[in-house]
């Protein structure tokens, strides 16, 4: 049983093809002058299904495209190589949920908004201890102490950090030296404070 619909036909549409001398009812789009991109979706062009036909059997989607970018459009992994830092194995690093930790995406929306939200709140309690200026409280929620931190355990989590982050214990990415530099800053800032015994 076959449709008598044609596929991407836009029927009752009230313009006319666009090919030039043509009377016909564009009902059929193409590829427009500007693509579909951040700004919203691209123009398209009308046609009448004969000149969309002719329209199709010209365009060439890789026009302009090198021998390398050709093969690397027609992977079938093309794409998909571009990896987010929630799906990347390294997730969850800072303290922060990993996506593949939840089955609902919404879940994850909210895990990593209580975090935030209790990172603040343990920031603030730790400056209204009165021992912890606010600079000290940050330094020590970067670090992942709490307030009952002493310089041995301060020593052996900056240790522990250190080689976590150091871009020698990670292949040689350097996608972890702000937050190796965050560690070494709130280390120094830390062990000279007097409110750590």
């Amino acid at each position: 049983m076959s449709s008598a619909k044609l596929h991407g036909r836009h029927e009752g549409a009230d313009r006319t093809c666009e090919r030039p001398g043509c009377r016909e009812v564009g009902e059929f789009r193409a590829p427009g002058y500007r693509p579909s991109g951040f700004d919203g979706p691209g123009e398209w062009r009308w046609f009448c299904l004969e000149h969309v036909r002719e329209f199709n059997a010209g365009y060439d989607w890789f026009e302009g495209m090198s021998a390398e970018e050709v093969i690397a459009a027609q992977s079938p992994v093309s794409g998909w190589k571009t990896e987010s830092a929630a799906f990347s194995p390294r997730a969850a690093v800072d303290g922060m949920p990993r996506w593949a930790d939840f089955d609902d995406p919404l879940d994850a929306i909210s895990a990593r908004a209580n975090g935030i939200k209790s990172k603040a709140q343990r920031e603030a309690a730790m400056a209204m201890d009165g021992r912890f200026s606010k600079d000290e409280a940050q330094a020590l929620e970067t670090m992942g102490l709490g307030s009952n931190t002493d310089r041995r355990r301060l020593r052996r989590r900056y240790s522990e950090l250190v080689r976590r982050y150091h871009p020698d214990r990670n292949g040689g990415d350097r996608q972890f030296e702000a937050r190796l530099g965050k560690v070494v800053e709130a280390y120094q800032l830390l062990r000279k404070s007097t409110a750590i015994a």
